[in-house]
């Protein structure tokens, strides 16, 4: 899928497919250098994550195990209900493991705050957060985040894992849908 295929519910291109797999990259080799010499279990959130973490799976050098949990706060609509629930959980106990959870944007915090509280119950080695994309001006929760692809506007954005309505998740970059397209 393109932004041709869309056509003019894509308002615009912010994040190239390229400047993407860039940045990953980057991350995947922060990553790397920070739990040299330790087993990592990589958190993927569904469904958004899915790009960024294989993406980010593929691009380190380090053995990873990997795992996921579905949590939802938004149902269909383009801003956060409020309320977090927890869809999937985990299948692998965390305990005494270094976990990396690994999510698609962080727009208010209220879910991926819920989830870090959720996780470190579970008595881990650690818990830190890698985000593609990150909504300062949106936040309403505290959340802190130890890799961030991209800081970005409050705007809606879909591609590379993003959805509206469980569209648009396969275009290979980030951008903004058109207002007309969920109005």
């Amino acid at each position: 899928m393109n932004a041709d295929d869309i056509g003019d519910d894509l308002l615009d291109v912010l994040i190239s497919a390229e400047r993407l797999q860039a940045r990953i990259s980057e991350l995947a080799a922060r990553v790397d250098a920070d739990y040299a010499g330790r087993e990592l279990l990589l958190v993927g959130v569904l469904k958004g994550a899915v790009m960024v973490m294989a993406d980010l799976a593929r691009a380190m050098h380090l053995p990873v195990r990997m795992d996921w949990m579905a949590i939802s706060s938004y149902g269909s609509g383009t801003k956060s209900s409020g309320v977090v629930r927890i869809l999937k959980d985990l299948d692998t106990d965390i305990s005494g493991k270094h976990v990396l959870v690994v999510e698609d944007i962080v727009d208010s915090g209220l879910t991926l705050s819920y989830l870090v509280n959720n996780l470190q119950s579970r008595d881990p080695a650690s818990v830190a957060v890698c985000v593609l994309l990150r909504k300062r001006a949106a936040a309403q929760m505290p959340v802190d985040v130890a890799y961030t692809g991209f800081e970005i506007a409050d705007e809606f954005v879909i591609g590379y894992g993003l959805d509206y309505a469980e569209r648009y998740r396969n275009l290979p970059f980030i951008g903004t849908l058109a207002p007309h397209a969920y109005t």
